[in-house]
This record gives structure tokens, sequence and C-alpha cells, in this order.
């Protein structure tokens, strides 16, 4: 734990080549400045834990590294591009094809079945309906939910739906999944189940993971922690 700031933030670096790196990051929502020149990178199959307190900035640094928010200052760089200098619609494509983002309410449609909500992105992005199916469903397997996939979402628990909603983000097979308090909404039983999926299939599938969390056991699924205070970032062995 760090008991007081230190004189200016830490950069982190992963251990292992990054594939995604923030750079000085900085963003308000009006009058409040939610990051402070936040500085990050995640490694290729790396799980990053991101904590701090509530309010800290921790969603907004995952929110700007996913680009779907663009930060006043700084640059989120992923495979040699600026991703904020991008135009929305590529940023979009990228979020449907090289990126991952799971939140944590799941939100599934609740006019969709889970197969049909694991489908979507592959559907989005110009799949057809039938192998699209078939490819959701074969990740509802992964997740362990395959008995589900003819079930609406309000006819899941939050454990269920959110395996789910996991499914879908990774269907696409993503680079990078950005997981912002995955487990947040579940109890404790739940939230183990659902974050060791969410690791295993990382871990199987090569994905790096920047995984937003304020509990020291899901943080302990990183290989790494990264800790927000005041928009800033500080290294978790520090």
């Amino acid at each position: 734990m760090i008991d007081a700031h230190p004189a200016a933030p830490t950069i982190i670096e992963p251990k292992r080549s990054p594939v995604l790196t923030a750079r000085s990051l900085s963003f308000a929502y009006e009058n409040n400045q939610a990051l402070q020149g936040a500085t990050m990178s995640i490694g290729q199959g790396e799980i990053v834990a991101v904590t701090g307190p509530s309010g800290s900035g921790k969603s907004t640094l995952m929110l700007c590294a996913a680009g779907l928010l663009r930060p006043t200052a700084g640059q989120v760089i992923y495979n040699g591009q600026v991703v904020n200098e991008m135009s929305e619609a590529k940023r979009s494509k990228l979020r449907r094809t090289e990126f991952g983002v799971l939140f944590q309410f799941g939100q599934l449609v609740p006019e969709l079945t889970a197969v049909e909500n694991v489908a979507l992105p592959l559907l989005l992005s110009g799949a057809k309906r039938k192998p699209a199916l078939l490819v959701a469903g074969n990740w509802l397997e992964r997740f362990d939910v395959a008995a589900l996939a003819d079930a609406r979402p309000t006819d899941m628990s939050g454990g269920q739906g959110q395996r789910v909603a996991a499914a879908r983000s990774m269907v696409t097979e993503p680079t990078v999944l950005f997981a912002d308090e995955p487990t947040g909404a579940l109890d404790a039983l739940s939230s183990e189940q659902v974050m060791t999926q969410i690791a295993r299939v990382a871990r199987d599938t090569g994905t790096s993971v920047m995984l937003i969390t304020h509990s020291a056991q899901i943080a302990a699924y990183g290989d790494r922690e990264i800790i927000v205070r005041d928009g800033m970032t500080y290294s978790g062995d520090a």
C-alpha cells in the first residue's frame, strides 16, 4: 500500500512487450479534473489490475484507453496508431474488432437471447447470421452458459448474465479486453466464478486485460497492479 503520494507519478512499464500505452493522459468533466497525467502500458497477454478509491479516475482512464473518451491531453497508442486522434468511426470499428469492453452490469440487449447477444459484435461487423450464431454458441460454452443460449437476460441470474456479457466481449477474440468492475454487482461466489472464467479465457486466447476493480480479491487475478489516485497512476509495488 502507498501511505503518501510520491512527488511525481510513477511511470509504469509492463514486463512484456506493450500492446497499448497511455501517455500523460488528462481529462476533465466540467470542473472536475479526473485524470492528471496518467501513464500506463499493458503488455501482451497481461492482466493489469487498475485499482484506487471511488472517484480516483480509474474508470475514466479505461474509457480513454478504450477510445470511448478523448483525453484533453496525452496519447493512447495501439499498434502504432494514436487512438484518440482517430475518427469516431475508426474508434468504433476498433472496439468491434480488436478491443473488447465489459461493464459492471453487462448491458445485454433485453430483447435478444443469450446467443444473439454474444453474436451481436460479429453481426455488426458484417458476419452472416448463421455462422455468427455458431461462433457465439461456442463462446457461451467456453463461459459455461451454453444451456442459456435461448434465454433472455430477464431469465438469467446476475452471474449468468455477466458470463454471457463476458462471452460477448470476447467473441471477436480481441487483442485487449477492457473490464470495468466486471464483478462489482455480484455476490462473492458469483464474482469468483466470473473472474476465474474471464482470466482463464484471456490466458487461453492471449488477450491482454485492463481490469478496473475496487476489490483486492479481484485485483489478485492480475499479473500487476496500477493504483490511480487523484487522476495520477502509481505502481502497486511502490
